[in-house]
């Protein structure tokens, strides 16, 4: 069974940074797309970003796009999200997902999910 465990979120100011880490416990990790959800209160969890199994494709939210990058190092089992010029609607939980590919997780949704990781963007 694969376990994905989030850290990094935190309450920052409007225009902050955060960076988000998921370690992956599988000993199969560059096999698996990764891709970021969020949830906001009363709000449908929503994809963020995705990245390929090799770190070589991406893909982003048009909400995002320009401010969220998403990166992996396949030595370490770790996937990052870095989120500049943050704004208060990108406040969520924030969830790390694994899945086949980009368009799998894009379209099917995730095979496995993070527990989350809070993220309060104050105005």
């Amino acid at each position: 069974q694969v376990q994905l465990i989030e850290s990094g979120g935190g309450l920052v100011q409007a225009g902050d940074s955060l960076r988000l880490s998921c370690v992956f416990s599988g000993r199969t990790f560059w096999n698996y797309a990764m891709g970021w959800f969020r949830q906001a209160p009363g709000k449908e969890r929503e994809f963020v970003a995705a990245i390929s199994g090799s770190g070589g494709i991406t893909n982003y939210a048009d909400s995002v796009k320009g401010r969220f990058t998403t990166s992996r190092d396949n030595a370490k089992n770790t996937v990052y999200l870095q989120m500049n010029s943050l704004k208060f609607d990108d406040t969520a939980v924030y969830y790390c997902a694994a899945g086949a590919t980009i368009g799998t997780i894009t379209t099917r949704g995730p095979t496995y999910w993070g527990q989350g990781t809070q993220v309060t963007v104050s105005s």
